[in-house]
């Protein structure tokens, strides 16, 4: 009797071992619990917290915004703060009188500049109207006009001949080559074609305007300069 209290004894004890191991969370199981709670709150604080692309994006503004802001910012811009061609400022000799100029010297009067060659018969026909263009408006000192002859083989002593004989007394220059490769390239090469009798015009402000090509009358060229003669600085 004795020894079956003492078995029932040992079978009880071990029962409530064995019960109380089952209930408690072994090492390997508290780990797993641990980690997964590490990464359950590292997920809601990537979710609670802005990302860098969505920072950049509130940070930026819209890039119809960026291009309205600055299409702005250059139509407020004035107008001696534009670039200005590097032909303004290229030294050009007047064939009659000897003498180096340059566009910029002319900066804020009223510029008619024609690229020309003496063999083209056109140019003469239009150099003709310039001249009765010059009448017509009388002595002006806010117009001026230059023909800038764009042929390689043609030179100095020649044209100041040709612009002598024909009674031409505006100003005569030979176009240096780079000068002539940069207006083809801002204004197309037709202006290196002188029978289209290409001409431009700079306003006051430096700004280039391309007149039609072919042979403009003397009152087709008032029409197109004097909105620019009537404007102020």
């Amino acid at each position: 009797m004795k020894f079956r209290n003492t078995l029932f004894g040992l079978v009880l004890a071990l029962a409530v071992f064995l019960a109380a191991c089952g209930g408690a969370a072994t090492p390997e199981a508290m780990m797993e619990k641990s980690e997964d709670a590490m990464l359950e709150e590292k997920s809601d604080e990537q979710m609670a917290e802005p990302t860098h692309d969505a920072m950049m994006e509130d940070e930026m503004p819209a890039s119809d915004e960026m291009t309205e802001e600055m299409t702005d910012e250059m139509a407020n811009e004035p107008a001696d703060m534009m670039e200005v061609p590097t032909w303004f400022s290229a030294a050009l000799t007047d064939v009659r009188s000897g003498q180096t100029f340059t566009i910029n010297d002319f900066k804020g009067k009223v510029v008619l500049v024609e690229t020309m060659a003496m063999w083209c018969s056109n140019c003469l026909k239009q150099q003709t109207q310039v001249k009765a263009l010059h009448e017509a408006l009388g002595m002006r000192d806010d117009f001026v006009s230059i023909g800038l002859d764009i042929d390689p083989n043609e030179n100095v002593d020649a044209l100041k001949g040709y612009v002598e004989d024909k009674g031409f007394d505006w100003h005569y220059a030979v176009s240096p080559v780079d000068v002539s490769r940069e207006i083809a390239s801002l204004y197309g090469d037709q202006f290196l074609n002188p029978p289209s009798t290409p001409i431009l015009v700079i306003d006051r402000h430096g700004q280039a305007h391309l007149l039609p090509f072919g042979i403009k009358s003397a009152d087709e060229l008032i029409q197109a300069i004097q909105p620019f003669l009537d404007e102020s600085m």
